[in-house]
């Protein structure tokens, strides 16, 4: 699913600021950006919005289109900007290829809490499975999910080599778009010393999400363990709406 035009313009926009092509930390006026991309005025104004509510630029009545600073220092690693919100297609590291090994994959009847949170019935299965991700070489994540069947009946182990998300909207046309995550941080165990090559007194952070599809159905429940290394987020703030 190709993405609107007014978030490829604002994708081209971001990696020109991280690759610090606008000089003064300025951009230039939406305008003079409008001519340049051979968009309308409108899409334009959409990309910058998007931009803005992301905490990556900001405007000065005017002054003009400047950008965050603290967004340059403080690169988060997730970022959730895309169609869906995929790990694979929100972990944008510059010069890193991503990599996913299957360590584990089954097909069970939902545990208690698995079929509350998916909202399933007590006869429902699930896939269950774990993948162990990686940056180039290095290991960084470890996530353990679980999906309905009923809504990927056909999810083999090797649709779990790539990008699930991605899986679901090619085949099925459905996007994930919402998600609840809570984050902690936690001492690591043996599992985690292993496969992120931690220490025994190195902690790993933890997400734990819900993720829904667009139109509100829950589609996976979702443990991620991750070296302390790259736990990193950012938020913005705009309390003008």
């Amino acid at each position: 699913m190709a993405d609107f035009v007014y978030r490829t313009v604002m994708h081209d926009i971001k990696q020109n600021i991280l690759n610090n092509k606008y000089d003064g930390m300025r951009l230039p006026d939406e305008r003079s950006l409008a001519e340049h991309y051979q968009v309308s005025r409108s899409s334009m104004k959409r990309a910058m919005e998007l931009l803005s509510q992301q905490g990556i630029v900001f405007k000065k009545r005017g002054s003009g289109t400047f950008i965050n600073p603290l967004y340059l220092k403080n690169q988060s690693l997730f970022r959730y900007e895309g169609s869906n919100l995929g790990l694979t297609d929100s972990l944008k590291v510059p010069g890193k290829k991503q990599g996913i090994a299957l360590l584990d994959y089954n097909v069970i009847k939902a545990p208690g809490a698995i079929r509350q949170d998916l909202f399933l019935n007590e006869d429902d299965f699930v896939y269950e499975f774990r993948r162990l991700r990686y940056l180039d070489e290095q290991p960084f994540l470890i996530e353990t999910g679980y999906v309905p069947i009923k809504i990927v009946p056909e999810l083999k182990p090797e649709h779990l080599q790539k990008s699930l998300f991605n899986y679901l909207e090619d085949t099925q046309n459905k996007v994930v778009t919402k998600a609840f995550l809570n984050i902690t941080v936690e001492p690591s165990d043996k599992e985690d010393q292993a496969h992120l090559k931690l220490s025994a007194k190195e902690p790993v952070g933890v997400i734990e999400g819900i993720f829904f599809l667009d139109d509100g159905t829950p589609f996976e429940v979702s443990t991620m363990r991750i070296h302390y290394q790259y736990m990193r987020f950012n938020t913005f703030v705009n309390l003008n709406k």
